[in-house]
Parts: C-alpha cells; structure tokens; sequence
C-alpha cells in the first residue's frame, strides 16, 4: 500500500489523533504558561530566588522524558495524567526562563513613572512590567510548545493520546506492509501541527505586541 493510499483509507483516524495530540499539548502549554508566568513574577525580583527558579526547571530538561512518564505510571496510572504531568513539567523552563529575562529588562524609569500617577504595585505590574515582558515570554511559549510536540509522541508508551500511538504502532510492526506508513503519517503530522502552532504565535504577537515595542 502506497503513503497515500495509506492516508485515504485512514484519514479519519489520523485526523482524530492529531486533534487529541493538539489538545493534549495545548492544555500543557496553558498550564505551564500560567504556572512558569507565576512563577517569573514571585523571582524575578530576587536574584537567588530567580536564579534557584530557573534552574530548578532547568533539571527536568536533564532526565529524559521516557523516564519521567515512566515514573509517574505507577504512581499516576497510563493515559492522560502521566501525559499531562510530564509535558507541563517539560513545558516550564522555556517559560519561567523568559518571563524572569522580560520582567527584569523592563525600564525601572517606567515602573517609577506608573507608581509616580499613583498605580498599585499589582496594577503596575498587569498594566506596564507584563505587557512590555510579553515578548519574550510568547516566545518561550513558542519554544515550549516545539519541545511539547515531540515530546508528546513519546507518552504513547504510556498509553498517552496524539499521533504517537501511530508511531509506535509502525515501530513495533515493522518489516509489515504499513509500518513505514505509519511512522511517516505520525512524524509528518506532528511537524505540521509544530508548524500550524507556530503560525498562531506569529498572529498573536502581531495581535497583542505593539509596534513600538516590536520595532
């Protein structure tokens, strides 16, 4: 059987794996988005605390991610949680790492002048350090989600959702008719769905990112 006659008599299979491979990472990156987003703002004014931060999220990138799923299945059982938890676990370091960076290369002559017309330290904080720090986080959310992509195809091995199933169904089978088919089908789905993500960031920081601050 041809690729392509591969992808005709599967087409709607492959098509619902690559929406819960999507959903899963997308999910991922909106938890350790709001969790490394936090995180940057409680450290990044101490330079131990920030420093202790990144690094900390740093190590996890160092254990490789097969290991992390297969630690939490038997305390987590397989499926989704051992997927969720270890891609939000990969998914912070990008993140934490840019919002310390953004937050601390904001112009103190800024915050003085907000706290000059009498905003609040949180006000401050919402309406000028976060939206001139959002750059450089939208771009570690971008970094994060390249990582989750293909990490995610690897929770396939505990029993986890996307286009790694399809994967490892090819592996296992090979020698047969459709296993090349089926590694091919997964590993070009996930690159186009790298590529779909990564468009969407593009619009959004067209969308929220000023032209000052861009320019």
């Amino acid at each position: 059987m041809s690729f392509w006659e591969y992808l005709g008599n599967r087409h709607q299979q492959l098509l619902t794996d690559a929406y819960q491979h999507a959903g899963v990472v997308f999910l991922c990156v909106v938890v350790a988005t709001l969790a490394g987003v936090s995180i940057g703002v409680i450290t990044y004014r101490t330079e131990w605390a920030g420093a202790l931060a990144t690094t900390t999220a740093s190590t996890v990138l160092a254990v490789p991610s097969l290991a992390v799923i297969g630690l939490l299945v038997p305390v987590v059982g397989l499926g989704i949680p051992p997927t969720v938890i270890a891609l939000t676990l990969f998914g912070l370091m990008p993140v934490v790492r840019t919002a310390i960076a953004g937050l601390r290369a904001v112009d103190p002559s800024l915050v003085d002048a907000a706290k000059g017309i009498g905003m609040s330290g949180p006000m401050r904080l919402v309406r000028v350090e976060l939206p001139l720090a959002w750059p450089p986080i939208l771009t570690g959310i971008r970094v994060s989600t390249r990582m989750l992509m293909g990490i995610a195809a690897i929770a396939a091995y505990a029993s986890g959702p996307g286009l790694g199933k399809v994967i490892f169904r090819g592996l296992a089978s090979r020698g047969s008719g459709n296993a090349l088919n089926e590694v091919l089908a997964g590993t070009l789905g996930i690159i186009v769905l790298a590529l779909l993500f990564d468009a969407a960031y593009v619009l959004i920081g067209r969308v929220t990112v000023s032209r000052g601050i861009r320019g």
